[in-house]
């Protein structure tokens, strides 16, 4: 099997003065948190963003590891629809102290340059600042922090960069090479 070097960036935020917000694109795209967890709605998401940029590590996860996972409290989907049409989602995962993953991001390949991506980075992230808010027990936020690699999308690292997102971490590893397994087989290809 071959492999492909991939280059991993770690970026924070440690103020939600940090954020430097996108405009809002044009037209009817509205963000809504997915507030009933749906493993097939999540699933759904993860598999349309991610299959032509590799996202693997989740696709042999089984209904009830979605549901332990989306159970979780300030576990939290918010969704990007454009003109009612699902076009990307941002996943929050609070961890312990106060800190805040924003565990995926990203938009369906029929909707990336069309400025939906830094408007929906831009809602996301101050979603993670105020999470707190809507979980009782939660700790304030105190950092969001964020991975990209260079398996996504040419623009993801500048996207999160211009949001006010700073770099703390950079590592470059070998990684087995994965087909780009599509949101079903074949759709890689469109």
């Amino acid at each position: 099997m071959s492999s492909i070097t991939v280059t991993t960036w770690s970026l924070e935020q440690t103020s939600p003065a940090d954020l430097l917000p996108a405009a809002a694109p044009e037209g009817d795209v509205r963000v809504v948190r997915a507030e009933v967890p749906s493993p097939e709605f999540s699933r759904f998401l993860y598999a349309s963003v991610g299959g032509d940029i590799r996202w693997v590590d989740r696709l042999g996860w089984t209904y009830a590891r979605w549901r332990e996972y989306l159970d979780r409290p300030g576990v939290e989907t918010w969704v990007a629809h454009d003109r009612g049409t699902p076009a990307g989602y941002v996943e929050l995962e609070p961890q312990d102290d106060g800190v805040v993953e924003i565990a995926y991001f990203g938009l369906l390949a029929a909707f990336r340059g069309r400025r939906i991506g830094g408007h929906l980075l831009s809602y996301g992230a101050a979603r993670a600042w105020d999470l707190a808010e809507r979980w009782p027990g939660l700790a304030p936020t105190k950092r969001v922090w964020l991975h990209t690699c260079s398996k996504d999308g040419e623009h993801a690292l500048v996207n999160y960069q211009r949001r006010g997102f700073r770099l703390f971490d950079t590592r470059v590893e070998e990684e087995p090479e994965v087909p780009t397994p599509g949101p079903w087989p074949g759709a890689s290809a469109l």
